[in-house]
């Protein structure tokens, strides 16, 4: 009895000890929320708030107004298990007219931002067989996301931007479905070191399926809803070092709730080093945390400049880590 009692009490123990997973585990668009290119990751996603350098818009739509000339970026992702995951952008920002303040200075006297981009991901070399197991061919999926942003400066201090996202996913054969959703953001500069960003994703999105294609009045049709994304950034950008900081809260309706940091050191002028740290859960800890490093390099020729961007993430549960190698230029 005694050790039964004692089995019972540690069998008790180990599944209270077990981690709890949020419902967003399981939700559709995972691909989409792993972050985009080699600098994001490379800062832990914690980039929602940074209004410097090569600008994305997938972090916050309201980033593309400040975009300095035109920024052409694009990324690869080296995974296991046969998974791939890639990343293509373009920004720019736009000035229209120009006024005189009262202190003589002159400056545009409209500023706005557009961000174009393509994540897309996916699996290959899945194996598929028959009712015996043997194998008949080899099947892979495809999951893709294409965004326009548009951005607006409506005073030195507030920008706010909309994104409209289209999300296409090749299941199987002539399963397929796709999803529009769309982002809004807003950053507000309380001075030129301190930046405060919020964000909402993935307004109203769902993906609907029907296998009636390929299981006739056997098939059925369903819907998957994305999580609704909230999070709240800051940034502080310091002079000597020439370091930027920052640290986000995202939060949804999945019942999910991460803390992400993330910082860049410009080393010198050209050579950018980075570290970060994303999914921090704070309803458990005891999920792991991903933790990611990166450079960037810059070469000018011309009035062409040539960037190299590297990110390293550590991946649980993987067979191996993210390696993510991306190739900017701006002109």
């Amino acid at each position: 009895m005694k050790k039964l009692f004692l089995l019972a009490i540690i069998f008790s123990i180990s599944l209270q000890a077990q981690s709890h997973y949020s419902e967003i585990s399981s939700m559709p668009g995972a691909f989409s929320r792993l972050g985009f290119g080699a600098r994001g990751i490379g800062m832990g996603n914690a980039v929602s708030s940074i209004k410097e350098g090569n600008i994305v818009s997938y972090y916050n739509p309201a980033l593309a107004a400040y975009q300095e000339g035109n920024s052409f970026q694009t990324s690869y992702t080296f995974l296991s298990l046969d998974r791939h995951l890639n990343f293509l952008n373009f920004t720019r920002k736009f000035e229209f007219g120009k006024i005189e303040t009262p202190d003589g200075t002159v400056k545009p006297r409209s500023i706005a931002g557009v961000s174009v981009g393509i994540i897309n991901a996916g699996v290959s070399n899945i194996d598929g067989r028959d009712g015996q197991g043997n194998k008949t061919e080899t099947l892979s999926t495809s999951e893709n996301q294409f965004f326009v942003a548009v951005a607006n400066k409506f005073s030195d201090k507030l920008t706010i931007g909309i994104a409209f996202k289209f999300y296409y996913y090749k299941l199987y054969e002539e399963v397929t479905s796709n999803a529009f959703g769309i982002d809004i953001g807003a950053l507000y500069s309380i001075n030129d070191a301190m930046t405060v960003s919020l964000a909402v994703a993935d307004l109203n999105t769902k993906y609907k399926w029907d296998t009636g294609k390929i299981y006739g009045s056997s098939g059925l049709a369903s819907e998957d809803k994305f999580p609704l994304m909230k999070k709240v950034g800051f940034s502080y950008k310091f002079n000597e070092p020439r370091i930027i900081a920052s640290i986000e809260y995202e939060s949804s309706n999945a019942k999910a709730a991460y803390l992400r940091a993330g910082a860049e050191y410009n080393l010198f002028q050209d050579l950018f080093l980075r570290a970060g740290v994303d999914k921090v859960n704070i309803n458990n800890f005891n999920i792991p945390v991903r933790p990611s490093f990166g450079l960037s390099y810059f070469y000018g020729a011309g009035s062409i400049n040539f960037g190299f961007d590297y990110a390293f993430v550590v991946e649980p549960y993987s067979a191996g880590d993210q390696h993510v190698i991306g190739i900017n230029v701006n002109f």
